[in-house]
């Protein structure tokens, strides 16, 4: 298996991980974390000695989302944009279709595009204190890239439209309550091992059935991309094109209320 900057990928038997390593950037998902990352669940998936997967993270944070400065350099090119949009609906679709369970080790708040992600998993393990949220619209953006998929697939609609509408976090121990993580360890220093765990067990049950299973699964989660997915991903394009964007990032930077124009 080739190597890669913006993650690792640990061998454990049965099981592969799928590791964020760059906390010097709260693993921001820029042009080389979309690629990367779906060319290592491609492989993984393809790799008949793999029967589960997990999805974990390094640093403070899980991810902090999107790349600030990867949003500005598709403001200003309209080719960028476009393959950048073609990178984001292939890591989504990639993650959706995979056929093997995806476990997370969801240790620290996770933001945008990588809650988007960690919604398609088979498993969510998390801890109290931990934030889930898809702060697109403060950035201007429309949660196209996966947040209004799997957001109201794992909430009831009104809660999904709460988070995303306003761009406010959920708890992982609110989270727990409402179905949306399925684990609930005492601190983060634990969550790795569960997820890991939970891996192992599934890893040893009759993998066509597991993995058949899996497949069946993932056409809800189709269903419900059919509806909304690439409508979603183009209205994002629209709103990735605005003068508001660019006053989102500068206000983010500059620690201030953005002043908005609609434009």
């Amino acid at each position: 298996m080739k190597e890669f900057q913006a993650l690792e990928v640990i061998r454990n038997g049965q099981v592969a991980e799928l590791r964020l390593s760059r906390p010097e950037v709260q693993n921001r998902f820029d042009d080389v974390m979309f690629g990367e990352l779906a060319d290592a669940l491609e492989q993984v998936g393809a790799d008949p000695d793999v029967r589960a997967a997990v999805l974990s993270s390094t640093g403070k944070h899980f991810s902090a989302g999107g790349d600030t400065e990867t949003m500005l350099n598709a403001n200003k090119d309209l080719q960028v944009l476009m393959a950048q949009i073609d990178d984001g609906r292939r890591l989504f679709k990639t993650f959706a279709d995979f056929s093997k369970p995806l476990i997370v080790a969801l240790h620290g708040h996770v933001f945008g595009v990588a809650t988007s992600l960690v919604l398609t998993g088979d498993a969510v393990v998390s801890t109290a204190g931990v934030r889930i949220s898809d702060p697109h619209v403060h950035l201007g953006l429309v949660a196209g890239d996966g947040g209004c998929v799997t957001w109201p697939t794992n909430l009831p609609l009104i809660r999904a439209k709460r988070h995303l509408l306003w761009g406010e976090p959920i708890l992982a121990e609110d989270a727990y309550q409402l179905g949306m993580v399925t684990d609930l360890v005492a601190g983060p220093d634990e969550v790795r091992a569960k997820a890991l765990e939970l891996a192992d067990r599934v890893a040893e049950l009759p993998p066509v059935a597991v993995q058949l299973t899996k497949r069946a699964l993932n056409k809800v989660l189709a269903a419900r991309m059919d509806e909304v997915f690439d409508t979603a991903f183009y209205l994002e394009a629209i709103s990735a094109s605005t003068s508001d964007l660019r006053e989102a990032v500068a206000a983010f930077t500059e620690k201030r209320p953005g002043v908005w124009t609609g434009r």
